[in-house]
């Protein structure tokens, strides 16, 4: 994976440039698809684009509850009058779907805004929430909680029973966190260290994974196998909560973030002369991302390509201005792997696939159309 190179020196640097980039506005702003006035942000067209974006999300999450895996009858689950004991049509909507659906929603939020924190704070527009290390650490996590059968393990009296699985996969995914951070802290050569450290670690993780997978049984494997896929096949409203927490806390982390954001894009020799603390920045930014992507992880396993795919494309749409580029990952992100996990549930019907299969038969096609595509691949990666 290669790193952009770093920029000219401070003084080297045109100030007028480097304040555009912070605001999102002038030419250093990466992969604008506009230059001057007309890509600066007014609160109309924030307000436009968020409300755009927010109408695609709450129409994803009204609208797939509706359709599953198995045909139901809406009157019936619809019927209010009937008491929900006696309604198995709407048992099946309001504890099968529904979770699923908010599920899909809150995964795809926090994986979008992680990617776009993600590619700003490395510069590098194959950044995504996997590349430092979180999603890696976390895996290992569950993987050795159903290898060695963590689900019965009793602690004080208390048994960890499904909880194993999602509680080992945060410690791990901290565990990556504060090894990347350490590392950091030794090299002090700012976000090329991270992503080395993330990457090692990573590799390192994944090693750890195809040891486990050896020596794990049949029944382990398969578990082991099909958690790696993206699972959001057995949610509850509980299950959701957990997640959402988190993602919620990152999102409100990140967002007064964006003008640093917007600084780090343009390097940290420009953040700096601008007056971004880019050490503290930095910190922040991991951290924040590091939250959402590891709850994700926990609990619905890696699933790829989100953080990658709808930064990419709403950064070609809307410009690179992290003010509202942030909350509209996050809502888009929700509203893209609601639909990615509809499809898994109809493509195939009465079958129902893996959502993380589905994300990548998407996410593949559309970068090797990036590659083809000189137009699109200049607005992106410009």
């Amino acid at each position: 994976m290669s790193v952009e190179p770093a920029p000219p020196a401070l003084g080297r640097i045109d100030r007028g440039a480097v304040r555009g980039a912070a605001s999102g506005s002038g030419p250093a702003a990466a992969a604008a698809p506009t230059e001057g006035t007309g890509n600066r942000l007014s609160a109309g067209r924030f307000a436009k684009i968020l409300l755009i974006c927010l109408g695609l999300f709450v129409l994803a999450v009204l609208v797939s509850p509706l359709f599953g895996s198995a045909h139901i009858d809406l009157r019936e689950a619809l019927n209010f009058a009937r008491p929900l004991a006696d309604n198995p049509a709407a048992r099946v909507l309001l504890y099968g779907r529904l979770p699923r659906v908010l599920a899909a929603a809150t995964a795809g939020a926090g994986l979008s805004a992680a990617g776009v924190a993600f590619q700003a704070l490395l510069r590098n527009p194959l950044a995504c929430p996997f590349t430092l290390g979180v999603s890696s650490g976390s895996s290992l996590g569950a993987v050795l909680a159903i290898r060695f059968g963590l689900e019965s393990l009793t602690i004080f009296g208390w048994a960890l029973g499904e909880l194993a699985l999602p509680l080992s996969a945060s410690l791990f995914a901290l565990l990556v966190v504060a090894l990347v951070f350490w590392l950091g802290e030794r090299a002090a050569t700012g976000p090329t260290t991270l992503l080395l450290s993330g990457v090692t670690l990573a590799v390192l993780a994944s090693a750890l994974i195809m040891a486990v997978i050896y020596t794990a049984d049949f029944g382990q494997t398969y578990r082991i196998v099909r958690w790696q896929m993206g699972d959001l096949d057995v949610m509850r409203h509980d299950l959701v909560l957990r997640m959402a927490g988190p993602v919620l806390l990152s999102l409100l982390l990140l967002w007064p973030r964006a003008r640093d954001l917007n600084a780090l894009s343009a390097g940290a020799d420009a953040a700096a002369g601008l007056g971004v603390d880019v050490r503290r920045a930095t910190r922040w930014v991991y951290l924040a991302s590091s939250l959402a992507v590891g709850a994700v992880v926990a609990v619905a396993g890696p699933i790829g390509f989100v953080g990658l795919l709808v930064p990419h494309t709403l950064r070609s749409l809307i410009g690179p201005d992290h003010r509202v580029l942030l909350p509209a990952a996050a809502l888009c992100g929700g509203s893209f792997l609601v639909v990615c996990d509809l499809l898994s549930q109809v493509v195939a019907r009465p079958a129902v696939l893996p959502v993380g299969v589905v994300t990548a038969c998407i996410g593949a096609p559309f970068f090797v159309g990036l590659l083809l595509s000189r137009g699109l691949r200049a607005k992106l990666w410009s």
